[in-house]
């Protein structure tokens, strides 16, 4: 009888265990969506603003318009591998605007302008602390699930490991080149 005791509150401690940090994860997630959402907001305000300045630019500004709403309908729809994906093709097209900026002068030199660059930058800084923290919670998780002996019960259970929010290629890492 003592046996199945200290047997259901090994059980128990370790399902406890996992849910605890299941709910860290989906925090961290929740906590980096509401960042992607302030960048979504500020697109159109500097899409708008670049607009006056870079009237031939139009190829880069749709591309910028394309992947914002790209990733906004992955956040409704999609799951978090998509959610990554296009989140990463976004953050790909915002470099190519600031780009922009270096090649006009009245521009760089638009105080709407470097607000909005201001803001989106530091949005920019607030979704990277985001991923980090979101990162190594997954990190925690999918850790916890694959040590013995919760890999046996984590699996029996239904818990699966989960995505890192990581770059989709090395052309992300790119540095963005505007030419003409």
């Amino acid at each position: 009888m003592a046996i199945i005791a200290i047997l259901a509150a090994v059980l128990i401690a370790m399902y406890n265990g996992l849910i605890r940090l299941k709910n860290r994860v989906s925090e961290a997630f929740s906590d980096m969506d509401v960042q992607m959402k302030r960048r979504y907001d500020l697109i159109p305000n500097l899409v708008e603003t670049v607009k006056g300045y870079a009237t031939h630019e139009q190829a880069t500004l749709e591309k910028v318009v394309a992947a914002r709403n790209s990733a906004m309908s992955a956040h409704k729809s999609g799951s978090v591998t998509e959610q990554i994906q296009a989140e990463n093709a976004l953050s790909s097209t915002l470099k190519s605007i600031f780009a922009l900026s270096e090649n006009y002068p009245d521009l760089k030199a638009s105080q709407n302008f470097l607000e909005l660059q201001r803001e989106l930058t530091d949005t920019e800084d607030k979704i990277m602390a985001s991923r980090r923290f979101y990162n190594s919670n997954v990190r925690d998780f999918n850790t916890k699930l694959q040590v013995f002996p919760t890999n046996i019960f984590g699996k029996m259970l239904g818990f699966l490991t989960q995505p890192y929010f990581e770059l989709a290629d090395a052309k992300e890492r790119e540095t963005v080149q505007v030419k003409f």
